[in-house]
């Protein structure tokens, strides 16, 4: 913030001057205003919702030692700027995965909709593959949702770096929708995706009806 509003008190020279521009780090130590500045340079505009969720991300990130670039900045604006204005119809409530050497890889999720609550327990070839199974098997039995494709991007190099995942989702009427979530953690990249394809189809079931498809995101 203070570099923000007042650079020559920590900048004895301006960056242009030297053929450089101004970059700010993101990490545990970002503010609202920093982060607002680099929405600014990469040419988004968030709300000040999104904006908050950008910044309770890229704190998260950083308390667990990552240390974003620019390109983990943008992919995490526009997971976060890709999703449903309005309030979801689908709540992710809890989620629990266990794997082993030598135990099956299961995952129990908890949804909400409607005020119901709906919980269920798959198990897959990974963690990735019994979450999204779990959230499937919900899914399908209150709106006939299920994956059609699945597609996992590392941003960056490294075993801390953070991955996108990118999803499309149909129902049985032929409605698509694809979302994109981005995560140092691969399971929850993949599961908040899922539960935004879904919402897509949910919300544009309410506003339009049934067989509409969905733009990427």
């Amino acid at each position: 913030h203070g570099i923000i509003n007042m650079p020559i008190t920590y900048e004895p020279l301006e960056p242009e001057l030297v053929g450089r521009t101004r970059w700010i780090q993101a990490g545990k130590h970002a503010g609202i205003h920093g982060i607002k500045a680099q929405m600014e340079q990469l040419g988004l505009s968030p709300t000040e919702v999104q904006l908050k969720e950008i910044l309770v991300r890229v704190k998260d990130l950083g308390d667990k030692g990552k240390t974003l670039t620019d390109t983990d900045l943008d992919s995490i604006a526009r997971s976060v700027l890709g999703k449903v204005a309005e309030k979801r119809l689908l709540e992710l409530e809890d989620l629990s995965v266990m794997t082993g050497i030598n135990s099956t890889p299961t995952a129990s999720v908890k949804l909400s909709m409607d005020g119901n609550t709906y919980v269920a327990a798959e198990t897959g070839v990974g963690s990735v593959d019994s979450a999204i199974k779990a959230i499937q098997k919900i899914s399908e039995r209150l709106a006939s949702i299920r994956l059609k494709e699945y597609r996992l991007e590392a941003i960056t190099g490294g075993t801390d770096a953070l991955g996108e995942v990118v999803i499309k989702v149909e129902d049985k009427e032929g409605n698509t929708a694809s979302a994109r979530s981005s995560s140092g953690d691969i399971v929850i990249a993949s599961v908040e995706a899922m539960i935004e394809g879904i919402n897509r189809i949910l919300m544009k079931r309410k506003l339009t009806g049934p067989k509409v498809g969905l733009a990427n995101p």
